[in-house]
């Protein structure tokens, strides 16, 4: 069987014969035609000039014309980034007859998507800052072992982005951004189960619920107000004794005396072989994928080019930013100023264990995520805010592995690997996503945060639809368009 470059190249000379044969016929066409007799007194239509300058500048103008209509039909894309976000765009263009380049420095799915806990959770609508947020601020720069934790070195850098953080925890703004992740997150259970089955990779997903756990009812009382909001947008909860824990997952220790249930969450076994098996869709429908980085867009005679390493030549229609915490990089030099930040993010990897647990189980009062993975058990979560050049901290991995072993039996033998990834977060933590403000053509999807497994295919949806004129370009499922 032939291998995907081989395909690629097939429908690269296919493409150029079928262009070839249009560009033919369409010359025919384009001959001047002989005049019909017309009986004596009938009207005579004068035959469009066919040669001189008039003939030429028609000419041209039709070539404009065709090549118009053929980019509003056939429009070169340029996507950068191939993580869940950009992979699921790149796929959904590429479906739509889009001539699309997907761009990143590693392969897709090796930067943030990698590490993903795996959860579908589109009852996640309350954001990160929520009312009293402000009273958790010094423990973030003073507690090492804080769940939300920015380490004073790096306060001076992430200032503006904190004074943001702790505004947007108003109660009229966490409603609105409550309401925007709401619509980003509609159908995001059906949508990633079908793309499952599309991809030919069904065993990937696992409809068996979220359980949250918590010691007690006063540490349930820290998150009444998220629940409270689930359940305004229509998601049924169900609270669960100590009895009722142990039904769902018998080894969970005692601590947790208190759950609380989503039955109809989801969870994807292996996020990276996931986003892989989108990717090999995408080039086996005849997409490319560049392996280099961009270090800059530049838009040229109406066109956007890609400059940096590894960037080929040649110029698009459109280019969508899809660079995750690496976006405001990028668009920065375009005077497209994002509040954004790396909400930097730990799991530890058990090489076994997958049995410990049977769904997605949080531990909410640590905000860690135990999840079950094809090759062992995830325990993910907490958040750094710390910048995109700092080193992984090895202590938060480490606390991530005595709060796993402390909460289930059988995990003291089995060896570990670390992870450190950077999450794209906006302070009000909802995802930028449609057309960028002065800049024709050139769209952003990024900030999503710990959701974008989540809201992927939302996305790339939104995005594509907007590229080819079905939606409004800054009608992006309710979400908050980039200026921020």
């Amino acid at each position: 069987m032939a291998g995907p470059g081989r395909r690629h190249a097939k429908w690269c000379r296919d493409l150029r014969r079928g262009r070839r044969a249009r560009h033919h016929r369409a010359g025919q066409d384009r001959r001047p035609h002989r005049r019909r007799r017309e009986p004596s007194g009938g009207h005579q239509q004068r035959a469009p000039p066919a040669a001189g300058h008039e003939g030429r500048s028609h000419r041209v103008r039709q070539a404009r014309e065709e090549a118009r209509m053929t980019s509003l039909a056939n429009p070169r894309v340029a996507v950068v980034g191939a993580g869940i976000v950009g992979t699921s765009i790149a796929l959904a263009l590429r479906k739509r007859g889009a001539d699309v380049t997907l761009v990143d420095r590693g392969e897709p799915g090796h930067g943030c998507s990698f590490g993903n806990s795996g959860a579908i959770s589109p009852g996640s609508v309350a954001p990160l800052a929520m009312p009293g947020v402000l009273a958790s601020v010094p423990g973030m720069l003073l507690d090492e072992e804080s769940p939300l934790y920015l380490p004073l070195r790096y306060l001076p850098q992430a200032l503006p982005w904190l004074l943001r953080f702790v505004a947007s925890a108003q109660p009229r703004r966490v409603e609105a951004a409550a309401r925007k992740l709401a619509a980003i997150h509609t159908g995001a259970i059906e949508a990633h189960e079908a793309m499952t089955r599309e991809l030919g990779v069904p065993e990937l997903f696992l409809r068996r619920g979220h359980l949250h756990l918590y010691p007690d009812a006063h540490y349930l009382g820290k998150d009444a107000a998220g629940w409270r909001m689930r359940e305004e947008y229509g998601f049924h909860v169900e609270r669960l004794d100590r009895a009722g824990i142990l039904a769902l997952e018998p080894n969970v220790c005692d601590r947790y005396q208190l759950g609380m249930y989503l039955a109809d969450h989801a969870t994807i076994l292996n996020p990276f072989r996931y986003v892989q098996a989108m990717a090999r869709a995408f080039t086996g429908a005849g997409g490319r994928f560049e392996l280099g980085k961009v270090s800059a867009l530049q838009q040229e005679n109406g066109a956007w080019a890609l400059k940096g390493s590894g960037s080929g030549p040649g110029t698009f229609d459109h280019v969508v930013v899809a660079a995750g915490a690496w976006s405001k990089q990028l668009l920065s030099p375009l005077g497209i100023q994002l509040a954004l930040e790396s909400q930097r993010g730990y799991h530890l990897q058990f090489i076994g264990g997958r049995e410990t647990v049977s769904r997605t189980v949080v531990l909410a009062d640590r905000k860690v995520f135990v999840t079950p993975m094809e090759d062992g058990l995830r325990v993910g979560g907490t958040v750094e805010i710390g910048g995109l050049s700092a080193p992984p901290d090895a202590r938060r991995a480490a606390l991530l592995g005595r709060i796993a072993r402390d909460t289930f039996r059988g995990l003291d033998a089995l060896s570990t690997r670390e992870w450190m990834g950077h999450r794209p977060c906006m302070p009000d933590s909802v995802p930028v996503v449609g057309a960028a403000p002065g800049s024709k053509n050139l769209w952003i999807a990024t900030g999503h945060g710990h959701l974008g497994l989540t809201d992927s295919l939302n996305t790339a949806q939104h995005i594509a639809s907007a590229i080819f004129g079905e939606v409004p370009a800054h009608a992006a499922a309710g979400a908050q368009l980039a200026g921020a």
